[in-house]
Parts: structure tokens; C-alpha cells; sequence
């Protein structure tokens, strides 16, 4: 019997004991007896009168209802978390992606850098190459620097000679008396690539060259480097 039915069965017999006990309540002139009658038999029908084992299938299709309920509650909350998963997952390996991306990147630059010191180094280890003269412009001098440091490298490299002597190669600072294009403290540190450092700005470009590559790895880090100091 479906749950329906046995509640149909409960209702049909509440009304008829109910009627029962008016006839009783009438027959003995007592309102108050009707009305207790009637209470009693509507709890004695719905509890007593359904059997015992319709009961049990009222009970069974209750507690099914539940655990279908309590299903469902546990069913969206294990797909909500495995979403909230997913996301995270998906989060955390994007970022890996992003880090990998940037260290190739460097890697790549760092690697091409060195390719464009090395071959700037092997392109200036002949300063004869430069005619020597008495002296020479800031155009002739940019020249000879155009000649000798990478084209990548070229900008941060004269971005430093600009701050540091405006590209006069016989400039002095009074107070530490550090020469050249590059304010080598001492002067005297250039002649590791010629003795004409003084009158040659071919010897300074060269020397100042290889500080900036052996000490920061290339003129733009250098460049990198002066800019968040100051000096270099």
C-alpha cells in the first residue's frame, strides 16, 4: 500500500470513529464527553487502527526521503568542492607556467647578452684599428663606441658616460680625481688595456667595456645598477 493510501485509510477512519463518539456524546447529554471522545478516537484511529506493518512502510518511505535528501545535500557539496579544486589547480599551474615563462625569458636574455659581450670583446681587442689623433669630438668618440659595444648594450652604455663624464675623455673630478669617460678611480686602472688611457678614447671605451661586463655582466646591467645606486 503506497504511502497515499494508508493515509487515506488513517483519515476515512478518524471520521468514522469521530462520528461514532458524536452518537455516544448525544446519547449521554454530554458535550464535553463528544469532544473527548472524538480527540481520542481521531489518535486512537491514525495510531491504532492503520496495521502494523503499513506503518512500517510509512516509516520506511520517511527515512528514504531523507536519505535521498541528505544524497543530494552531499552529491552538490562533493561537486562544489571538486570544482573549488579544479580552480586551484588550475591556478597554481598557470602561475607555474608564468614562473617557467619568465626564467626561460631571462635565461634567453642573459645567455644573449653574453653572446653580445663576447663578440664585442673580440671585436675590440685591436684598438690600433682606431687612428690615433690629437684629439677628438664627442661624435668621433660615440663612433668608436658604436664600433665596439653590442647595438643591444650600446644605449645603457652611453646612458652611464653621459651621467658619468658627458663623454669627455679627459675628465677629471676634482675631489677624488677620478679620469676619463668612465671616472676609473684611479685612472691608472686603464692601462691594463693600453698606456695611452689618458689621450685615447679607444683604450677608455675598451676598458670601460670590460669592467662593465666582468663586474656586472653587461652594460645595461651596469646601467641597472646606477640607476638604483647612483654609481657603478
Amino acid at each position: 500500500m503506497s504511502r497515499i493510501s494508508v493515509r487515506g485509510f488513517a483519515v476515512a477512519s478518524a471520521t468514522a470513529v469521530t462520528a461514532v463518539g458524536s452518537v455516544v456524546g448525544v446519547a449521554s447529554g454530554s458535550t464535553a464527553q463528544n469532544n473527548d471522545a472524538e480527540a481520542t478516537a481521531s489518535g486512537a484511529t491514525l495510531l491504532a487502527d492503520i496495521p502494523a506493518g503499513q506503518q512500517a512502510q510509512v516509516q520506511t518511505a520517511s527515512l528514504t526521503q531523507q536519505a535521498d535528501a541528505q544524497a543530494i545535500a552531499a552529491d552538490a557539496s562533493a561537486k562544489k568542492d571538486a570544482e573549488e579544486a579544479a580552480r586551484k589547480a588550475a591556478a597554481e599551474t598557470a602561475i607555474a607556467k608564468k614562473e617557467a615563462a619568465e626564467k626561460a625569458a631571462k635565461a634567453a636574455k642573459e645567455a644573449q647578452e653574453r653572446a653580445e659581450a663576447k663578440e664585442a670583446a673580440s671585436r675590440s681587442k685591436d684598438i690600433s684599428d682606431f687612428p690615433v689623433a690629437t684629439s677628438y669630438t664627442i661624435a668621433q668618440i660615440q663612433a668608436m663606441a658604436r664600433q665596439m659595444v653590442p647595438a643591444g648594450q650600446f644605449q645603457c652604455f652611453s646612458n652611464i658616460v653621459d651621467h658619468e663624464s658627458d663623454w669627455n675623455y679627459k675628465a677629471v673630478n676634482p675631489s677624488s680625481g677620478a679620469y676619463g669617460m668612465f671616472q676609473a678611480l684611479p685612472g691608472s686602472k686603464m692601462s691594463s688595456v693600453g698606456a695611452d688611457w689618458r689621450t685615447n678614447p679607444a683604450t677608455q671605451i675598451k676598458w670601460g667595456l670590460n669592467y662593465m661586463n666582468e663586474r656586472y655582466g653587461s652594460p645595461c646591467d651596469a646601467w641597472s645598477f646606477w640607476q638604483a645606486n647612483n654609481w657603478y
